[in-house]
């Protein structure tokens, strides 16, 4: 049966409010078919006025964008923090997940709660630097008039949800976004206010949680408003990610996942154990470092990105012997937020181009390779990996992803894919049923991995750089 909607139309719209911009797709609800789009940039920065996000969806909707729209759901980055006092009016610019200026007090935490390994059983992930929790003993500590004031602290997509909604609606959010926050369960499907208390001195007021097919409630129009959820849960839904399928992402961040049946609890901490959007989970595993490292390194060799491919490509597997550790804004994983990227192996015959630009390429997947043994190691078992995000249309990332990554590689068509799986999780929400509609996901094969012993001499170039740079 369909809920929230009049009329005959079948239109669900996706919303993705990433870092960097706000995207909204238009689709069928039947076949995913993208009917239309918009987009509005965001501020650059690591914080930013929530008020900016809702600025950048209304511009993205201008002109008709969401006529005839049944259902809606907004996928976001994970992490950020907001913050609101107890009229819902937002008390200071929100924290984005890619500011590290917490990272002290996520080591902080852990020795406070006694060690990784308490963290993990806790919450399934340890709390580095882009945590919420972390940004709330941040805050703590470093704005108590701030901390004061606070009632409620909300995710991205939860304020964006909160938005649409008319303004007495519950704080809504999902237990994928809610499983990044460090204070919600993904194994026990629970908060934590113990872990909010230690952080904040305090608890304070969470969102609910709903089940991945259930409505946040309707905006003033009437449309169906639905759960939404994170930006990689999100992705995952739109790339219909299933058993067997290891999603790595190259956009700002990189990102390694797969959709799992059973919670992980990675005593490393390498692997985060987040829910999806689907009532299973998503173990992944983040890095600061992806798409950017290609683009600095064009930048610096006075070229673009297409140029930085034709010259990747020209230089032999191993870049004549250099080795860069990508590690340009600081490390996620691993937690290293105040280091520095290397180049090693310089000398005359191999400081070229050709050469600094392949191990660029190189280097940015050893990277995300070492994202993928941690998921391996995790009983996930690929049998093929879905390339994604800006940086997949690299000429050199596919040639090389293969060898390096040593799963059979296919690329999905170019896609909002974060927006799309907003939009479907609309059309499961819109029509009742117990699972996400199936929409058809067009892809190409690039190549199985090939050369695995070339791929394997790359990597342990790679690892010997990062261990002799930051000894585990």
């Amino acid at each position: 049966m369909q809920r929230g909607l009049t009329g005959t139309a079948r239109l669900v719209a996706g919303i993705d409010s990433s870092t960097q911009s706000t995207k909204v797709v238009v689709c069928d609800a039947d076949t995913g078919q993208v009917l239309r789009q918009g987009q509005a940039p965001h501020p650059d920065g690591t914080e930013v006025d929530p008020a900016a996000w809702w600025n950048a969806l209304q511009n993205a909707c201008a002109a008709g964008l969401l006529d005839g729209v049944g259902a809606l759901a907004v996928g976001a980055q994970q992490h950020g923090m907001v913050l609101l006092d107890d009229t819902r009016q937002v008390v200071r610019p929100a924290l984005l997940w890619n500011d590290v200026r917490s990272a002290a007090a996520g080591r902080d935490l852990v020795g406070e709660l006694g060690g990784e390994g308490a963290w993990i059983e806790a919450v399934g992930s340890l709390p580095v630097a882009s945590f919420t929790v972390t940004k709330l003993r941040w805050t703590a500590e470093h704005e108590p008039a701030v901390a004061r004031r606070a009632q409620s602290v909300l995710l991205p997509h939860d304020w964006l949800t909160s938005r649409l909604l008319p303004s007495n609606a519950d704080l809504v959010t999902d237990r994928g976004d809610a499983s990044g926050t460090g204070y919600w369960s993904a194994a026990r499907e629970e908060y934590r206010p113990d872990l909010l208390e230690r952080a904040f001195g305090r608890v304070l007021d969470t969102p609910r949680v709903l089940g991945p097919d259930e409505a946040a409630g309707e905006t003033a129009t009437g449309v169906l408003v639905a759960a939404g959820t994170g930006d990689n849960m999100a992705a995952a839904l739109g790339l219909g990610a299933g058993p067997g399928d290891l999603v790595v992402s190259v956009g700002t961040s990189g990102t390694a996942f797969a959709a799992h049946d059973q919670p992980v609890s990675d005593a490393s901490g390498a692997v985060a154990g987040f829910a999806d959007a689907t009532g299973r989970y998503l173990p992944l595993v983040a890095t600061l470092n992806a798409a950017r490292v290609l683009v600095a390194t064009a930048r610096m060799l006075g070229t673009d990105l297409t140029g930085l491919d034709e010259l990747a490509l020209r230089a032999a597997p191993g870049a004549g012997g250099l080795v860069l550790l990508p590690y340009l804004d600081g490390e996620r994983t691993p937690d290293l937020p105040h280091a520095t990227g290397t180049l090693a192996g310089l000398t005359r015959t191999s400081m070229t181009p050709e050469n600094v630009a392949r191990a660029a390429v190189e280097g940015m997947l050893c990277g995300l390779a070492d994202a993928v043994d941690a998921l391996r190691r995790q009983g996930i078992d690929p049998r093929r990996l879905l390339l994604t995000g800006g940086g997949a249309r690299s000429r050199a990332v596919q040639a090389l992803a293969p060898a390096l990554l040593g799963v059979p590689v296919v690329v999905p068509e170019p896609a909002e894919y974060v927006a799309r799986g907003a939009a479907r999780q609309a059309a499961w929400v819109l029509d009742g049923g117990a699972a996400p509609p199936d929409w058809a996901v067009p892809v190409a094969a690039v190549g199985q991995p090939g050369d695995e012993a070339g791929g394997r001499r790359v990597r342990e170039a790679y690892a010997e750089v990062r261990e002799r740079s930051h000894p585990s």
